[in-house]
């Protein structure tokens, strides 16, 4: 089986890279030639996603001035919080109401997304239709470009998913979900991580490591970092 579906969550206020974010989305923020958006939506095209919806809030026009200039040859829906920011949760179930009970991927345009990534995605898929289960991909913290990350998940031999005291695991920004994860919220603001702290309880929730060096804008500084990497 192939997803077709797929969703980028750009609606946050990017505030810890300000100033930069105070007069740009943090998704409009550009790595090398392209932004992170871009980077994004040509990643999915290429995994064979053929359906995309946008959360925005914002900044919002900023996103859909850039969608509605560029030709993506791919269908792009803009779904824009206007009046309350959803958080990732509520964002998601929002977004993807047309879905209906298709499985899809959703994306943090945070990461700085390449192609490389298409045959992890890949990866990851096939562990979502094995199982059936919701699917996160990981990276080892000690591949993160930034070492201030914690860690957020542990991944056992066995592809699932805890959280413990100790985490080695963080999240790259990709999953792979169907709307069933959501039978008990309705629309409002919630984090996903109260959605996957019910699937790991009942060891729902799979992974997949990824190998790749994982870069992340987590800050203002390492965002000055990752540029000056990426210009070398």
């Amino acid at each position: 089986m192939k997803l077709t579906k797929g969703m980028i969550l750009a609606a946050g206020f990017g505030r810890r890279l300000k100033p930069i974010t105070n007069k740009k989305p943090k998704p409009l923020i550009k790595i090398g030639k392209t932004n992170l958006l871009e980077k994004c939506i040509l990643m999915l095209k290429n995994f064979g996603i053929n359906e995309i919806v946008i959360n925005t809030h914002y900044l919002s026009d900023e996103i859909i001035n850039f969608i509605n200039n560029k030709n993506f040859n791919i269908n792009i829906e803009i779904i824009n919080e206007e009046k309350t920011i959803l958080d990732t949760g509520g964002g998601v179930l929002n977004a993807t109401k047309k879905f209906l009970n298709d499985p899809f991927i959703v994306i943090n345009p945070d990461t700085v997304w390449n192609e490389k990534y298409i045959e992890e995605l890949e990866n990851l898929e096939k562990i979502y239709f094995d199982k059936k289960k919701s699917s996160l991909l990981l990276v080892n913290k000690n591949k993160s470009f930034d070492k201030s990350f914690l860690g957020d998940f542990n991944l056992n031999d066995k592809g699932v998913v805890s959280r413990n005291e100790y985490n080695s695991m963080i999240y790259t920004g990709a999953q792979i979900i169907n709307r069933q994860i959501f039978k008990n919220y309705h629309v409002e603001p919630f984090s996903m991580n109260k959605v996957w702290d019910e699937l790991i309880k009942n060891k729902l929730l799979y992974g997949f490591k990824s190998n790749l060096e994982f870069f992340h804008l987590n800050s203002h500084e390492i965002y000055k970092k990752i540029v000056e990497k990426f210009n070398e």
